[in-house]
C-alpha cells in the first residue's frame, strides 16, 4: 500500500506521543535506571519497533517508503529524541 502524506503525519504524531510518553514513564520509573546513552539506545529501538508495526497495520513497512519519506522519518525520530533527551537533563 502506498501511504498518503495525510496518513504518515498521522503515524508520525501517533508515534511521537507514544514514545514521549514511553520516555517520561522510563525517566519516572525506579526501575529504570539508565543513563543518556542507554536512554536514548532503548527509545531508538522502540521508536523503530513501533513504526514498523503501525506501517504493518497500514500493509506498509519501511521498505516501501520513498527516500524522501525515509529522510524525513529519520530525521523527525533525531529531532524528537534529541528533544528528549535534553529535557531529561533538566
Amino acid at each position: 500500500m502506498v501511504l498518503t502524506e495525510k496518513t504518515l503525519e498521522e503515524i508520525l504524531n501517533y508515534l511521537d506521543n507514544s514514545i514521549a510518553k514511553l520516555a517520561s514513564d522510563t525517566l519516572t520509573t525506579p526501575e529504570f535506571q539508565m543513563d543518556n546513552d542507554e536512554l536514548e539506545q532503548f527509545l531508538s529501538s522502540q521508536y523503530d519497533i513501533r513504526l514498523d508495526n503501525l506501517l504493518q497495520r497500514k500493509n506498509s513497512n519501511i521498505h516501501h517508503l520513498e527516500s524522501g519519506v525515509k529522510n524525513k522519518t529519520i530525521q523527525r525520530k533525531h529531532v524528537l529524541l534529541d528533544r528528549i533527551l535534553k529535557e531529561s537533563r533538566v
